[in-house]
């Protein structure tokens, strides 16, 4: 295969929608950098896409025509939203926030069905995406079902690539958001004290903050969480389903889980690629670029890099942390990841200790999610509980 080729031939002869992991593997191997009318310039190596990771003079995150605070943003703009938002992922907010995502957590696990298979992505996973995220920002509980359901549209259109649907559906989130913030306008001195209604105080350069700008940071962190914390719930368990072993040995010694999930996903990364467009001419493995151009950072390949991992495949609990992308690097590196962390480790510790094992279902196959979404569309699951005889009574 010539370093120059199309990655959707590339991505036809690797079966990616089988199997997009191994075939982002295959092809980083033959081609690290590949050109398509699609994706533009794909990049699949570690040290390329850190590169440019640490280079946002020369990357651009400016790469949507629509507002996006603060990761659409470049410096200096970027700096001062950056700046403004830090703050609500703190260690004292999330400490405070703790103990609700705890008890969203083990409810969840309580609720669920225990001893029998069922559809784990849309009837757990995305369940607890939806509800932590609304517990975190303040929202009602009358916000569940909406933003279920907006999940499920929103997922719909982008497979389908319904640029008018994936327009409509914007619209709609942003409605949802709009609605909140009148709320608490007309609530006054009564508004929840919750995170929603902190950040309508916020000021940016001197100045009340937009609601332009308010709609977008909430919709960045909203979409962004739940598409996301709800593909890496379904990783983590699918992997330790596999591997009984690594399962039982994470529910006696759950002080191993925050090291565990970062490493599980790594190796099956939740975000699969993330985009750039050049400013001026640059050369990225022998190919020349010129500025205007596109480039699109494929986490998912990566992060699974043998010059830098190895066996991509090897579970290790004790790589260095700064290698995996999972979250980024350098000045656009994902603010949200504490609260992430905090909500996978939780989720998984009282799903380790409210089942005796979880193993995956034995009548219908796990389906991937197909570009650009991570993770699994379904994934079939046991949770089991097994209870005691009384003989030991």
């Amino acid at each position: 295969m010539n370093d120059i080729t199309t990655l959707s031939n590339a991505v036809q002869q690797a079966s990616v929608s089988k199997d997009p992991i191994a075939a982002y593997d295959q092809i980083r191997q033959r081609c690290p950098v590949v050109h398509d009318k699609r994706l533009h310039w794909t990049l699949f190596k570690h040290e390329d896409v850190v590169n440019v990771l640490n280079d946002p003079k020369t990357f651009s995150n400016a790469v949507s025509r629509h507002v996006s605070v603060p990761n659409g943003m470049d410096q200096p703009e970027h700096t001062v939203y950056r700046a403004l938002i830090e703050p609500y992922f703190n260690e004292k907010r999330l400490a405070a926030f703790e103990p609700v995502c705890r008890e969203i957590a083990a409810d969840l696990v309580r609720q669920s069905h225990q001893n029998q298979e069922f559809e784990f992505v849309s009837g757990f996973a995305q369940i607890y995406a939806v509800r932590v995220q609304c517990a975190f920002l303040g929202w009602p509980e009358s916000m569940h079902e909406p933003l279920n359901q907006w999940v499920r549209k929103n997922h719909q259109a982008t497979l389908a690539q319904d640029r008018q649907a994936m327009s409509e559906i914007a619209v709609e989130f942003d409605g949802y958001i709009r609605a909140l913030l009148e709320e608490r306008r007309k609530a006054g001195k009564n508004a929840p004290k919750d995170l929603t209604t902190a950040l309508m105080h916020e000021t940016v350069n001197g100045q009340p903050i937009s609601d332009e700008a308010i709609v977008s940071i909430l919709r960045n962190w909203t979409v962004g969480e739940l598409g996301t914390i709800a593909a890496s719930v379904g990783i983590v368990v699918k992997y330790l389903a596999e591997r009984l072993k690594l399962q039982h040995q994470l529910r006696y010694k759950p002080q191993l889980l925050p090291a565990a999930i970062d490493e599980i996903l790594r190796i099956h990364p939740p975000l699969i690629a993330s985009r750039r467009v050049v400013t001026k001419p640059v050369t990225i493995a022998g190919h020349s670029i010129e500025a205007g151009e596109r480039l699109t950072l494929l986490w998912a390949s990566a992060n699974r890099d043998e010059a830098v991992f190895g066996n991509p495949d090897e579970f290790r609990n004790d790589r260095e942390p700064s290698q995996n992308l999972l979250y980024g690097a350098g000045i656009h590196a994902c603010p949200g990841a504490p609260l992430a962390r905090l909500e996978l480790r939780l989720i998984m510790q009282e799903l380790l200790k409210g089942t005796s094992r979880f193993a995956l279902g034995e009548n219908t196959e796990p389906v991937h999610a197909v570009y650009p979404a991570g993770g699994f569309d379904s994934l079939p699951i046991k949770l089991v509980m097994e209870t005691c005889c009384g003989a030991c009574s």
